[in-house]
């Protein structure tokens, strides 16, 4: 059997469906895939999946499209690519109590916000705020990264970044409405998030296994789009360390994920060259692709093909 370490980028949860309906259904096995799957809830999120893929302390990550493009820029740690998007629609979002005073970015502008202190993230979220009319000016907090969402229910922040069909559908069950503002709503053309990472050494060393555990993985996330609700069921039988496991809860935070999955042509984990290439146009445009000592990268110094590839998923049935 060939091995295949994974590291999540949060604790199991319905983005990561098609990992464990593939492991539970016997899709690795059948690709001679001894797949291990892990949790950053296993050190408190000490190392970040990106590092630990860049380290080779893993095979594959999850993580942001940020990720991929901070170790293109970073001298001192070999560069990630993207192999595979696991939703092409971006479900994330700014969050604010419904019952508090911050109806609209904006509104940030003095308040507190719990950041989860990635490379861009402050500076993305300052954007927004100013793009709404706002100065852009905000206190970032850096609580533990896996207890961010309750500094927000808590009232330490006026403001954090969640996953809206997980963390989004917690707080609806529970009582709390949220206020949810999307990136693209404020012009902020965000990348796909999240992705899977490799090191490129790791395609180029073996690219066979890779395309092996991606049609693997892409069978998994049909199942998941097309039974949902089955597929939440093997989620929550499968996956150990949710902070959540109501079987009616899943379901239905599996139903709202499902739909973002698949391309029309019902392909899995496919990504657009436009989309990479203006997200790092945006970023270079605002003067935060960068150096480490801050001189200005320009965009095409990082082109598309250099941070993700297709070339290892199976075509659309």
């Amino acid at each position: 059997m060939r091995e295949i370490d994974l590291v999540l980028d949060w604790t199991p949860n319905t983005n990561h469906t098609g990992f464990y309906v593939a492991a539970a259904e016997g899709y690795y096995d059948e690709r001679g895939l001894d797949v291990t799957i892990r949790s950053p809830a296993t050190d408190d999120y000490e190392t970040t999946p990106a590092k630990r893929v860049a380290t080779g302390d893993a095979t594959l990550a999850i993580g942001p499209s940020e990720s991929v493009i901070s170790y293109s820029t970073h001298p001192e740690h070999p560069s990630l690519t993207a192999v595979a998007a696991v939703c092409q629609v971006d479900l994330s979002a700014i969050v604010t109590l419904a019952e508090s005073d911050v109806d609209r970015p904006a509104d940030l502008d003095d308040g507190r916000y719990a950041s989860y202190d990635a490379r861009f993230e402050d500076h993305i979220v300052a954007r927004m705020i100013e793009n709404d009319g706002g100065d852009g000016e905000f206190e970032s907090i850096t609580p533990p990264k896996l207890g961010i969402p309750n500094t927000l229910l808590d009232g330490d922040a006026d403001a954090t970044w969640v996953f809206t069909p997980w963390e989004g559908l917690l707080a609806e069950r529970a009582g709390t409405e949220l206020d949810a503002f999307g990136l693209d709503e404020y012009d902020v053309p965000y990348g796909y998030t999240p992705v899977l990472l490799a090191r490129p050494e790791t395609i180029e060393a073996d690219d066979d296994r890779l395309a092996d555990f991606l049609d693997a993985t892409t069978r998994g996330y049909r199942f998941a789009a097309e039974e949902p609700e089955t597929a939440a069921d093997l989620l929550r039988l499968t996956a150990r360390g949710m902070d959540a496991d109501d079987p009616e809860f899943l379901r239905e935070s599996q139903r709202r994920v499902s739909e973002a999955y698949l391309t029309d042509d019902g392909a899995w984990g496919v990504m657009d060259e436009t989309r990479w290439a203006a997200f790092v146009e945006w970023l270079a445009d605002e003067g935060v692709l960068t150096t480490l000592d801050g001189e200005p990268i320009p965009a095409d110094e990082l082109p598309p093909e250099q941070l993700f590839t297709n070339e290892h998923l199976p075509r659309a049935e």
